[in-house]
């Protein structure tokens, strides 16, 4: 009597709960992508920038500046 039989590599497959595994991750991701899209678009389109405290230099700006009459 063999206790180990050779496993036959063409009959092995992920089965049923490889299938559900995926889906979860699909579902999961499919939500998490309309989360962060719900949140981007509750975003002001520009931030003001903070007050500056006296004695402080204002940090640059990404902006280029603007020309002064």
């Amino acid at each position: 009597m063999m206790l180990a039989q050779a496993v036959d590599p063409s009959r092995v497959s992920a089965g049923p709960l490889g299938l559900l595994v995926v889906l979860l991750m699909i579902i999961a991701t499919v939500l998490l992508i309309r989360n962060m899209n719900s949140r981007l678009k509750r975003l002001p389109r520009e931030f003001t920038p903070p007050p500056v405290a006296p004695g402080q230099t204002p940090a640059p700006s990404d902006e280029p500046p603007t020309p002064q009459p």
